[in-house]
């Protein structure tokens, strides 16, 4: 993997590159309005192919990563709920959608009740934590423990695992 990219057919695939450790001691406060449906659902691959961009699907089920910046919703500012590219599961809400710099989504909560999975990740020579769509098993990104008050974390997700549907 010469200079950390992703071996993929399109080059604006890349690494993070983030080696920021999250703290698990102190777990961010989670909305209990809702919970997620505790049955996971993936739909089956070729309905999947044919519905996703190749850039969605490298990335939800490849665990790929966007470059920075280039991103439908990394500079987005617009009032809504981002839902799962693939199963349709509402995982963020604008109200806590901020600026990081990352270049990608970031957002100091997850939505309401257990619609993201938090899930160790040691590839790459770094541990993180990646982070999944819950009832669909998709790869979302990552979280890091650099966020605003008042969690204090940042779950930096890939725009391509993201739809927004405005309100």
């Amino acid at each position: 993997m010469p200079g950390g990219r992703l071996n993929l057919p399109h080059s604006k695939f890349a690494l993070a590159g983030e080696s920021n450790q999250a703290d698990r001691s102190n777990p961010p406060p989670r909305r209990t309005d809702d919970m997620a449906d505790p049955t996971p659902t993936k739909p089956g691959d070729p309905d999947l192919k044919s519905r996703l961009t190749d850039e969605q699907y490298q990335v939800t089920q490849c665990s790929a990563t966007e470059r920075a910046f280039t991103g439908k919703y990394w500079n987005t500012h617009d009032d809504g709920i981002y839902r799962c590219v693939v199963c349709n599961t509402e995982l963020f809400r604008s109200e806590e959608k901020f600026d990081s710099g990352s270049g990608w989504p970031s957002f100091w909560r997850a939505a309401a009740g257990d619609r993201v999975k938090e899930v160790e990740d040691r590839s790459h020579g770094m541990l993180r934590i990646e982070v999944q769509c819950a009832n669909c098993g998709a790869h979302l990104g990552h979280l890091f423990d650099d966020g605003p008050a008042p969690t204090g974390q940042r779950y930096c997700i890939n725009s391509a695992a993201l739809d927004l549907e405005k309100r």
